[in-house]
């Protein structure tokens, strides 16, 4: 079982590939490929963290569409709210949690598991960043300026359209630097 990480796929928002430059002529081959590249990588026994902005909604017109969608995702999927998650997302019971915050500890080998921080938002604070935990986010779409420490977008306009896994992260990870109490500009 591995575990990935991803976000910002805006499932049912057009106006995201000219928004964001996203290599798709329109929505239908945008959430084609999406789920393509996504199950490429994904086995059906792995964890999913959507760092949030599943999907695009307004109301119960979109409700089926975003659960056929969920249904061709593989994995478990844990959903981190964004701003564009409303009720038809959110509520969808596909979902293992839903929540704005959630933090796990994942063994890696070392003598203390490896603490990770998700919220659809970057922090420039987190907790035990002085510790080495890991910071993740979407929402940015690549466009945030490196805010430093142990940060990373996962958002599936920084990833080739698709999730990336743990031990991505800690590749990314290994060359940053842990940010002590006087290195944040504020």
């Amino acid at each position: 079982m591995a575990i990935w990480f991803t976000g910002d796929t805006h499932f049912n928002h057009a106006n995201i590939i000219k928004y964001s430059k996203r290599p798709f002529t329109d929505l239908d081959e945008m959430t084609a490929e999406i789920i393509h590249r996504w199950n490429t990588k994904v086995k059906t026994s792995d964890t999913v963290y959507h760092l949030g902005d599943f999907a695009l909604s307004y109301g119960k017109k979109h409700v089926k569409l975003i659960d056929k969608i969920l249904a061709k995702l593989n994995g478990q999927k844990y959903l981190i709210v964004g701003n564009h998650d409303r009720d038809e997302t959110t509520k969808n019971r596909r979902w293992g949690k839903v929540t704005h915050y959630h933090e796990i500890k994942v063994e890696r080998g070392g003598i203390y598991k490896q603490r990770i921080v998700m919220c659809h938002y970057a922090m420039r604070v987190w907790n035990q960043m002085y510790r080495g935990s890991w910071m993740l986010y979407g929402h940015s779409h690549g466009n945030l300026t490196d805010i430093g420490g142990k940060t990373m977008d996962v958002g599936v306009d920084c990833h080739g359209y698709r999730p990336i896994n743990i031990d991505e992260v800690a590749e990314f990870m290994n060359g940053r630097e842990i940010l002590e109490c006087g290195q944040i500009n504020v």
